[in-house]
């Protein structure tokens, strides 16, 4: 693989550090700023709703820029937003941080998916998008355990501030690394923006998008909020919490690396080896999380298949996208992120229910259930070949 993938990989590190950490700073938050943590886990939703609908707004202003001062440019955006999180007393200027921040990793997301994809070879999305996103994977690895015991020891702010200062040489890195070139649509004269955006009305491209979404939303619902199930309902202490999201995030560094290899040339294989385990996956947590070694052993396995599966539909969605050069990338960061700000919304609700701490996991399950039961009858758009698959 390329170099330059390799350094796009290392802002998202950054970025997704910033993305997954409030899963441990959460309860720290609401009791700083006086909010319940329903209402803090709310900064997990702005940032993912910036996401989804700042990805095809930004990248279709950015469509014409060249690639190396774009990216830079929302690198940097990213780190002053926290910056100025990490300095606010105001939930409400916090969450204001959040949408900024997000938007600039919307920005960001989608056009380095977009320019990974046209960095390798056409039979080698898959592995270029495995690479991207295990910047996201080894953050949930190191970032975020890091992050998490940062803020237990000096306070959520301190994490904020590091998030900040890791976005420096992410971007020195894009500097030095992405080649100074234009955009594709302006080497090419590809297709125009209009025309990129019908490609939303295929129903291929809104299905795969669709299970993207449920996917990730299973996730971020039980990621939020897992730190009270390892500190109340295991009995484990606040670093604990550290040592899950490092479980976490090592298995899903191992789940995208495996399917990065997969999902060019078998990815319905990947659905179906995946998704069902991921199914009952959710629930077992939710019963055994009582017991501190089942939660862990769970814990890391669910990050594998929620990664390995999340990161195969988003490959398919660049494969479904190809006729939309320039926004491919803003579709792919659309879906992941839509599901990023709806799953914690469900999980919030079912914390006032008899379920309490566990609710989040069981809504996990739910929302995994309906990704599978929609993918069943039309489990051919997920072959490799979508020129020889029409939707069922």
């Amino acid at each position: 693989m390329p170099l330059p993938l390799y350094l796009l990989a290392m802002a998202v590190f950054a970025m997704g550090t910033s993305e997954f950490m409030l899963a441990g700073l959460l309860p720290d938050i609401a009791s700083d700023l006086d909010v319940t943590v329903g209402t803090a886990g709310m900064l997990t939703s702005a940032f993912a709703i910036g996401m989804v609908t700042g990805a095809p707004l930004v990248a279709g202003l950015a469509r014409g820029w060249p690639a190396r001062p774009t990216l830079l440019g929302f690198v940097l955006v990213f780190s002053v937003a926290h910056a100025v999180g990490a300095g606010t007393t105001s939930f409400a200027v916090l969450l204001a941080s959040r949408v900024v921040a997000a938007l600039a990793n919307a920005g960001f997301l989608a056009v380095a998916l977009t320019t990974a994809a046209t960095l390798v070879s056409p039979g080698k999305k898959g592995r270029a998008v495995a690479v991207l996103l295990s910047g996201t994977t080894v953050a949930t690895v190191a970032g975020v355990p890091g992050g998490s015991v940062l803020g237990t020891l000096l306070g959520w702010r301190a994490t904020f501030c590091a998030v900040a200062v890791l976005c420096l040489p992410a971007a020195l890195g894009i500097l030095r690394g992405i080649p100074a070139r234009p955009a594709p649509e302006q080497r090419t004269g590809g297709p125009a923006l209009r025309a990129e955006l019908a490609r939303l009305k295929s129903p291929r491209l809104i299905l795969v998008m669709t299970l993207g979404a449920l996917v990730n939303a299973a996730t971020f619902a039980a990621f939020t909020f897992l730190a009270p199930v390892v500190t109340d309902t295991a009995g484990l202490g606040e670093l604990w919490v550290s040592v899950a999201l490092m479980l976490f995030g090592a298995g899903s560094f191992i789940g995208v690396t495996l399917a990065g290899r997969w999902s060019d040339r078998r990815p319905g294989l990947v659905v179906a080896a995946a998704g069902p385990p991921l199914l009952i996956g959710w629930p077992a947590l939710a019963v055994l999380a009582g017991q501190p070694i089942a939660l862990l052993t769970l814990v890391f396995v669910q990050g594998a298949l929620s990664f390995a599966l999340g990161s195969t539909l988003i490959t398919r969605v660049l494969y479904e996208a190809a006729d939309a050069p320039t926004m491919a990338g803003s579709y792919a960061t659309a879906a992941l992120n839509l599901g990023a700000a709806a799953g914690p919304p469900v999980a919030a609700t079912t914390l006032t229910t008899a379920a309490g701490d566990l609710g989040p996991l069981w809504a996990s399950g739910l929302l995994v259930a309906v990704a599978l039961l929609v993918a069943f009858p039309s489990r051919g758009v997920l072959a490799a070949d979508r020129s020889s698959k029409t939707l069922k």
